[in-house]
């Protein structure tokens, strides 16, 4: 079946669009996914700064809100159309879209509710095909955070291997799924990815600069280790125990600027990477008590070789040189995890999500739990999304049997159009 997956990340800068061949096998009951390429679009520019303007601590408007909810799906629908014609040649039989989330309600441990926008009949109206969307809800209603759901993906393609590994997604807020040795999996996000890092550039830039582009902020400033020790020490969030979620509605600029309060002039660089650095060591001292021998990193941060080499610097046996305050709770140890990226997995890593995506879709159109209850902290294995049927007749395809254990991937040549 061929299938495109739609996502649009914490950092809402564009809708990526990957598409894949993707079929389960009878004889040993994996999933077979072979890539077909990426797309990518930034949001029309009003969209952005209508999303921006809306989203939390702001004020907004139940006008508003349907605005968004039908320019983005508008946006959502136009990007499909584009994959399908650029390919799938025009033969793509599902579209999965994730939505663009913009409030994810989150209160002592707990996930109450969630909200994607991006109406998916736009999306069935200009493609033609049925879409899954609305994935996350209901596993909030099973006693899920609803996140992170690429976590059961991450499974599928971490196991088998040696040692403890596990997958680091950076986007606005960072998630990691881990393979702890003789335990059950684990995933959560750690707290900020690029979100403190992207707002603080913008502020800097007074909105000229969205991110900071190849992490030359970062990596011309030092890191400011009394405002790191207070980033650290002073947020609740980083002592919880998984699974926990978050998002912007904690890491955004009125947080940064409360924190920022008796800092004094900090130069631009410095505050950069102190950022950059906080991002790091929230990662590693998530991923340090598990013991993780290797991670394969994917999202917008891996374009940061800042970021990257920070966060190399943190997961080394050796500390030494990083400023190391083990602030939240972390402990050093004598091991060193090997951070890769996730195209050694097969999965590209700007696209990763997106085709990630495609598998849950593919998954719910089969009948197929998309939830890892170990992971999200779900009562159990739940099917997950809504259908929006297409042109055609609905004809869903016969159950299966059994979820797939395995994803392989299959074609090293991965194709991404520019944007």
């Amino acid at each position: 079946m061929r299938v495109i997956g739609l996502m649009s990340g914490t950092s809402y800068d564009a809708v990526d669009a990957a598409a894949a061949d993707l079929e389960l096998s009878a004889e040993d009951g994996a999933l077979h996914l072979v890539p077909l390429g990426m797309v990518s679009e930034p949001y029309p520019a009003d969209v952005r700064q209508a999303l921006a303007a809306a989203l939390p601590p702001a004020a907004t408007t139940l006008a508003e809100v349907c605005r968004l909810d039908t320019r983005i799906g508008q946006a959502f629908a136009a990007v499909a159309a584009r994959a399908d014609r650029e390919l799938c040649a025009g033969r793509a039989e599902l579209v999965a879209s994730h939505g663009q989330t913009v409030y994810h309600w989150a209160e002592d441990g707990r996930v109450h509710g969630t909200l994607q926008l991006g109406e998916p009949a736009w999306i069935a109206e200009r493609s033609g095909c049925p879409v899954v969307s609305g994935f996350r809800p209901r596993d909030v209603a099973a006693g899920g955070q609803g996140a992170p759901l690429v976590s059961l993906i991450d499974l599928m393609l971490l196991r088998g291997r040696p040692g403890v590994p596990a997958a680091l997604n950076i986007g606005g807020i960072a998630n990691v799924t881990v393979l702890p040795a003789g335990g059950g999996p684990l995933a959560f996000d750690t707290g900020p990815g690029n979100a403190l890092i992207d707002a603080a550039v913008r502020e800097l830039s007074a909105g000229k600069l969205a991110y900071d582009a190849d992490g030359a902020l970062a990596a011309a400033g030092r890191v400011h280790e009394a405002l790191l020790e207070r980033l650290l020490c002073g947020e609740p969030y980083y002592r919880l125990p998984a699974p926990r979620t978050t998002g912007k509605e904690l890491f955004h600029a009125g947080y940064l600027r409360a924190r920022l309060a008796g800092f004094g002039e900090l130069r631009p660089q410095d505050l950069v990477a102190t950022l950059t650095r906080l991002t790091a060591r929230t990662v590693a001292d998530a991923l340090r008590p598990l013991g993780t021998t290797e991670v394969f990193v994917s999202g917008g941060g891996v374009r940061n070789p800042a970021l990257m080499a920070m966060l190399r610097e943190e997961l080394a046996g050796d500390t030494a040189g990083t400023g190391r305050t083990g602030s939240t709770g972390g402990s050093a140890r004598t091991g060193s995890t090997a951070v890769r990226g996730s195209q050694e997995l097969g999965l590209p890593a700007e696209a990763k999500e997106a085709y990630a995506f495609a598998v849950l879709g593919y998954l719910t159109l089969h009948g197929l739990p998309g939830n890892a209850p170990g992971c999200t902290g779900a009562a159990g294995p739940r099917l997950l999304g809504s259908l929006t049927p297409g042109s055609r007749p609905l004809r869903l395809p016969a159950h299966p049997g059994r979820a797939p254990q395995a994803l392989t991937v299959r074609g090293a040549a991965i194709a991404r159009a520019a944007r």
